[in-house]
């Protein structure tokens, strides 16, 4: 059993992390503050690899496994959580659920240039009243000829106003329930298809979700992703490989607002003395890198065990809940350690408290991890 990473996984870190630290750090919260989608920086992750981390070389990707994509989110967030998410959406949610269940062509015509980046993809599951009940999705598809007319609006549509394609769900027979849903390649660019709002989020606010409508949106035939009937089973498999994306988006936020801290501990003085020296401060800090640590091990071991054709439903929810919680924590301690200059927009401690928040909502709540995982280990 490895507990190190590989040459090629250091390498790999050390360049994104070069990549963070010298063109997206600077502008971390001018973004957030007003909400700026980082379109330079996009389409140097493209140019980078980013964007396609463990897809296969003949269709784009960076042919790397998914410990390496873990790495690239992880290493992103630990700068710009927002930047996370965005690659995460189109690494897992998109690429990973076009090359899983594509066709040849499907991957030829779109993979291809979502993996390479130079086109964006994002994911439509969420509608204003279907959250966690994912299976009461009203949005329709009916066949009509070699298209489907497509009418309904999603919600927290991230990637949404800046994507190419999306991989939506819609109903094709409402009398099945789950079993009527069927999943869809999306081209945006095609009449029907609009950006009702952005959202005016608390967090990752440089990473855009929409809510979106489509009014007799025309889809061809051939952009049904699998058969009519398989859409929640490939949504929720796609999600449960997007579940590692967003625990290594956790860990590199837990990991950047426990730096900020440590640092801060080791300059900011009190009573004569760093307050690193305070038994309280001095054990938070241990308790941050603690649980830092053990989110790591479970967001690696969940890649490992997808990288190995293993079951990793459960690994993945654990490794979401855990990760997710620890990020909320270590950014609320990180807070208190810097005392009032943490609640001051000048430190960055604010931005990964406000952006660890969403890590336990998103791609499944930390109820529904326990749930999945509570299946799970209970399954005869």
């Amino acid at each position: 059993m490895e507990f190190e990473p590989s040459k090629d996984q250091q390498m790999l870190r050390d360049m994104v992390r070069q990549f963070v630290e010298k063109e997206a750090k600077p502008t971390a919260a001018l973004r957030d503050d007003e909400a700026i989608w980082p379109t330079e920086l996009v389409k140097k992750m493209g140019e980078l690899g980013l964007l396609g981390v463990a897809v296969k070389e003949e269709y784009g990707g960076s042919g790397l496994d998914y410990i390496s994509y873990a790495i690239v989110v992880e290493e992103l967030s630990r700068v710009d959580a927002s930047l996370g998410v965005i690659a995460s959406v189109n690494n897992s949610l998109v690429c990973y659920g076009l090359e899983r269940f594509g066709s040849e062509d499907q991957k030829r015509e779109l993979l291809t240039s979502l993996a390479s980046g130079r086109t964006l993809g994002a994911f439509s599951l969420s509608e204003p009243g279907a959250g966690s009940d994912a299976a009461a999705q009203k949005t329709t598809a009916v066949r009509d000829g070699d298209h489907y007319v497509i009418n309904g609006v999603k919600n927290w549509v991230t990637n949404g106003d800046h994507a190419d394609t999306i991989i939506l769900m819609a109903l094709t027979d409402p009398s099945k329930g789950v079993k009527g849903i069927t999943a869809f390649l999306v081209d945006t660019h095609e009449p029907g298809c609009s950006i009702v709002k952005v959202e005016n989020k608390l967090g990752i606010r440089s990473a855009h979700s929409c809510q979106m409508a489509y009014d007799n949106f025309r889809v061809p035939l051939w952009r049904r992703l699998g058969e009519e009937g398989q859409g929640f089973k490939i949504a929720m498999t796609i999600l449960s490989a997007g579940r590692i994306g967003i625990a290594a988006q956790a860990l590199g936020i837990a990991q950047g607002a426990y730096e900020a801290a440590l640092g801060y501990a080791k300059i900011r003085e009190q009573f004569g003395k760093p307050i690193h020296e305070f038994q309280a401060v001095g054990f938070t800090l241990a308790d941050m890198a603690t649980r830092i640590k053990a989110a790591r091990l479970l967001t690696y071991e969940a890649a490992w065990r997808k990288n190995s054709g293993l079951d990793y439903v459960k690994d993945a929810s654990m490794a979401k809940v855990f990760a997710s919680e620890t990020a909320m924590w270590v950014a609320t301690k990180a807070i208190q350690i810097h005392g009032s200059n943490g609640y001051s927009k000048e430190y960055p401690v604010e931005r990964f408290f406000r952006e660890a928040k969403i890590t336990e909502i998103y791609e499944g709540t930390s109820e529904i991890q326990r749930l999945v995982i509570s299946r799970e280990i209970t399954r005869d």
